[in-house]
């Protein structure tokens, strides 16, 4: 690739004083670079030249319209690069109408969120989809509206402002993939404009789209099985990954690239400081192979956080890229994307591991599995979770399996068995999502509570029981790194709602049991320390209060495994400038040991476990007791 040309540096935001001007150019010219190199990848070093003039003439639009307020947040954040590294980060995920109402509702339940420690909120599809069937929401028909029963864009904007001031960041969805069918552009191409109809991609006969489908899986075979569907007012058949009404944009048209800019840099406007980049594995299309995670893919995301650094610098991208761990990284950024793409990415490994681990009650396949996993960046972040909006699905590669004496397809089909309840003896409540026939492929709906057994737990015992593992399993996530993001009515230790399907439309997905409405009366449970709501949330927050004060827990310290010296304990290490923390996981319901001289080994004889207080003790034998489902978060004093 040849030099880069120098940057457009005669573009002025209009309106604007010199001051403000000549912060728009520095950052135009330390962001030229990624934005240039990123549009020659895509559409060669000619065509990179006008279309990167264009979007610097959007965003300095953009900028010139940007509020006082939101430039001061720009500036808070670029003195402040780490914002989302902070241990104080924490993360809470929720459906707007299911978690208040709307966006009114939300704004009432910031004190709800404070409580419980809360700095991220991420907020599920919430921009006008399609009537009727919308994938949840995912199914966008206009990105500059909210949906009409949540409110205004106002109503964002001002949710976004009483969020900022109470310290928590607004997380917001935009699907990059694909269109509803009643979008502007797909209408606009049904009725024959040609300009749109290059937005799609669309065939004329099933030639291309039958070589394609030859390496293509399906992502919901039971809903919309194959890739394409036929059109009759196009005339043709249109890429339909997802469904037949979710209609693919083709990012090889740079038009397309300037569209979501735009829609970007508005929504940042609104005050949005994270955008969750939905389904941004599939969208760059190539023939031969999976269509997902191409190159191209890092390149698109390359240009579009070079316009935001350039207008809105507060604002952070968010990789949802459910893909194989050897794949995860480069959505974090690799080689000439290195520091350049997405600032944050889901630890899909981390979830699958927690549940496996507490599922066998062993912790080998995790050491091994998470062990193997290459360092990130140093600047990225990952989002650990213990489950989130969508189902489950196994992701248990088949060497690390095979690397502790397990096969892969075998240890998948247990964890499907064992989390809906199949498998003798086991307390979840799990429900079946997407059985594929053909491949034996099951994934796993199911709220937190149901999956550790404390929606099945009969007795005092065993609810304490789940309650212990459901503490636990948040531990690892908290004690983890990263933004640890809770999802809704996790906090409580809500069951599934068995009322799921009654709702129009949510009869055939059963995800929609895991996706339960907060009332009054539930949130206010947490006031009784004796329930269940009362206990799981008192956990929850403990371990929130005791993460905001660990320096150690910065997202810029790698996490590592320590050693395995009962199949039942998970150790982790976190080696941090201030000194070492460990945390000490027994996965099981019943009392473990760490050795003592392990604990001298790695040097944290002294050490005092964060969450109690308390100073390491030693049983009769030298060892540190551990009781079902005991968690230990040690460092130095």
């Amino acid at each position: 690739m040849s030099a880069t040309p120098p940057p457009p540096v005669d573009v002025r935001p209009p309106g604007v004083s010199t001051d403000r001007a000549e912060m728009f150019r520095a950052r135009l010219e330390r962001w030229w670079p990624d934005l240039h190199d990123g549009l020659a990848v895509l559409y060669g070093t000619e065509r990179a030249g006008v279309v990167g003039l264009e979007l610097v003439r959007l965003a300095a639009r953009s900028f010139a319209r940007r509020s006082e307020r939101l430039h001061r947040r720009d500036l808070d954040r670029m003195l402040r690069p780490d914002w989302l590294q902070d241990p104080a980060t924490v993360g809470y995920a929720a459906y707007t109408e299911r978690f208040a109402g709307d966006l009114r509702g939300v704004a009432e339940r910031i004190p709800y969120l404070e409580e419980l420690g809360v700095r991220y909120l991420h907020l599920m599809p919430l921009l006008r989809p399609r009537d009727g069937d919308n994938d949840g929401g995912y199914a966008v028909a206009d990105y500059r509206q909210v949906r009409p029963d949540l409110g205004s864009m106002d109503d964002l904007e001002t949710l976004a402002e009483e969020l900022h001031d109470a310290g928590i960041s607004l997380v917001l969805d935009l699907v990059l993939n694909h269109v509803a069918r009643e979008h502007e552009w797909a209408a606009r191409a049904r009725g024959g404009h040609h300009r749109y109809r290059s937005y799609f991609h669309v065939f004329a006969d099933r030639r291309l789209p039958d070589a394609y489908e030859r390496t293509l899986p399906e992502v919901f075979p039971d809903f919309a099985p194959g890739s394409f569907t036929w059109d009759d007012d196009l005339r043709g058949w249109v890429w339909t990954t997802f469904n037949s009404w979710q209609w693919d944009v083709n990012w090889g048209n740079p038009d397309v690239l300037v569209e979501y800019a735009d829609v970007v840099l508005a929504l940042a406007n609104k005050g949005v400081d994270v955008l969750r980049l939905d389904a941004i594995a599939f969208m760059w299309k190539r023939l031969g192979t999976d269509c997902q995670g191409q190159p191209e893919v890092h390149a698109i995301t390359q240009v579009l956080r070079a316009v935001t650094r350039v207008t809105c610098p507060a604002v952070a991208f968010k990789a949802e890229a459910i893909v194989a761990p050897s794949k995860l990284l480069a959505y974090l950024g690799e080689g000439p994307f290195t520091g350049k793409v997405s600032d944050l990415a889901y630890h899909n490994g981390l979830m699958v591991q927690v549940w496996s681990m507490l599922a066998t009650r062993d912790v080998r396949l995790a050491v091994q599995a998470l062990g193997s996993l290459p360092p990130k960046p140093v600047s990225a972040t990952w989002v650990t979770y213990l489950r989130c909006h969508d189902d489950i699905g196994w992701a248990v590669m088949d060497e690390d399996a095979e690397a502790v004496g397990l096969t892969g397809p075998g240890h998948r089909q247990f964890l499907a068995d064992w989390y809906s309840g199949d498998f003798w003896g086991s307390p979840a409540r799990g429900l079946v999502f997407q059985f594929n026939p053909e491949t034996g492929d099951r994934r796993t709906s199911g709220t937190a509570a149901s999956l550790v057994g404390l929606q099945s737990a009969e007795s005092p015992a065993e609810t304490r029981l789940a309650l212990a593992a459901l503490r636990l399993a948040h531990a690892v996530v908290l004690g983890w790194g990263g933004v640890p993001v809770l999802w809704s009515g996790d906090e409580l230790g809500l069951p599934n709602d068995p009322d799921w399907a009654d709702e129009p439309g949510h009869e055939g997905d059963n995800r929609w049991a895991h996706r339960p409405r907060l009332d009054t009366g539930m949130t206010q449970a947490r006031l009784d320390r004796t329930s269940v709501p009362g206990r799981a949330f008192s956990d929850l927050v403990s371990l929130v209060r005791a993460r905001a004060g660990l320096p150690h827990l910065h997202a810029s310290v790698e996490t590592t495994l320590g050693p395995v010296d009962d199949p039942g304990v998970l150790v982790t290490l976190r080696d941090h400038p201030l000194g070492r923390f460990a945390g000490v996981y027994n996965v099981t319901p019943e009392a473990r040991r760490l050795p003592g001289w392990r604990v001298h080994e790695l040097g944290l004889a002294d050490a005092v476990d964060a969450l109690s207080g308390d100073s390491v003790t030693y049983d009769d034998d030298g060892d540190v007791h551990l009781p079902p489902y005991a968690v230990l978060w040690l460092t130095i004093p």
